[in-house]
């Protein structure tokens, strides 16, 4: 409901709790920017980690060219080493497919964390073609980070045009927990061009360097399904 109060986890548990980004997609493969901007947007934010929800598919984009969730999930696992970064396969798990449905899945499971979503101006732009999406607005508080390119289609995007009452000062982004939704926070931090696109184009057999092996779910500590090990087509004789 617009106006709600965003809850805290705190005032579930009765102690501190985990303040979480979660940055959803792909990850076909993660890349620098997913890495940068997951740190940017903690320092922000004051988060304490962040979760890569690895999607099993996204209904916007076309299968063909998609690895395999665990290669992707491995890809995504090497990208967030050593750093407040949890690439996660739940999505998976909870059976969702919309991302509507997996926050509130999520806020079912984890009462006692504070989630914040995160998006580029690029997934800005086109918010208004994803499932309930103003559900999503009214779920949880949103944080967008600048994306060269994007950002001025992003504010005058469908989205935008409802969101854009609810828009929170970047000065006060670290009290998002004390929010009333819909809440959407604007964060601009140094450009980066990369894409995962990109990524593809450069090194179009990337995959093959990220074969599943005794994979284990940063979040839920579950097995990770090897699944099928590679959908790229054979190298060129």
């Amino acid at each position: 409901m617009a106006g709600a109060r965003h809850r805290t986890g705190a005032a579930l548990s009765g102690g501190r709790v985990r303040r979480i980004g979660l940055l959803g997609g792909s990850f076909n493969p993660a890349h620098d920017a997913h890495r940068r901007i997951s740190l940017f947007a903690r320092t922000a934010l004051g988060l304490d980690e962040i979760w890569w929800l690895v999607s099993p598919g996204n209904p916007l984009k076309p299968a063909a060219g998609m690895a395999p969730l665990a290669v992707r999930f491995a890809a995504a696992a090497a990208m967030a080493r050593r750093a407040p970064i949890r690439p996660t396969t739940i999505e998976a798990g909870l059976g969702t497919r919309f991302t509507a449905d997996t926050l509130a899945a999520l806020l079912r499971r984890y009462p006692g964390h504070d989630f914040i979503w995160l998006m580029g101006a690029d997934n800005l732009e086109q918010f208004a073609r994803w499932h309930d999406w103003r559900r999503i607005a009214r779920t949880l508080p949103i944080a967008v980070i600048a994306r060269p390119g994007y950002d001025a289609p992003a504010r005058r995007s469908e989205a935008m045009g409802w969101l854009g009452r609810f828009v929170r000062p970047a000065g006060d982004a670290k009290r998002w927990t004390q929010w009333s939704l819909p809440a959407i926070v604007l964060l601009h931090t140094v450009p980066d061009p990369m894409s995962a696109t990109a990524r593809r184009a450069a090194d179009p057999l990337w995959a093959r360097r990220f074969q599943p092996r005794a994979l284990r779910d940063s979040v839920t500590r579950r097995p990770v399904s090897p699944e099928v090990h590679c959908l790229l087509p054979p190298p060129a004789p």
